[in-house]
């Protein structure tokens, strides 16, 4: 599990900042604190769309949706908290 977490650390470092800092700003929207827990329980959640089991495949998918889900959160922000956390528009 620690691999797990390192490698996809290394691919959403950046914009796990730039969450972390718009979940801490004064001015972010109820709902983001819901959308992080839910990418943060599907993380941690043993079941996944791929099972970890298999090989390669079982990492694919966290690896993949995982920043998709935290670069669309950082999306939809309102443009007042997206500046001000520095969130890169896709």
């Amino acid at each position: 599990m620690w691999k797990r977490l390192a490698l996809l650390w290394t691919v959403v470092r950046g914009d796990a900042m730039a969450l972390w800092r718009a979940l801490r700003h004064p001015l972010s929207p109820g709902w983001l604190k819901l959308a992080t827990a839910g990418v943060v329980l599907y993380l941690l959640s043993p079941v996944d769309l791929i099972p970890e089991f298999i090989p390669f495949l079982g990492l694919v998918d966290d690896i993949v949706l995982v920043p998709l889900a935290i670069r669309f959160i950082l999306n939809k922000l309102p443009a007042a908290v997206r500046a001000d956390v520095g969130a890169r528009p896709l």
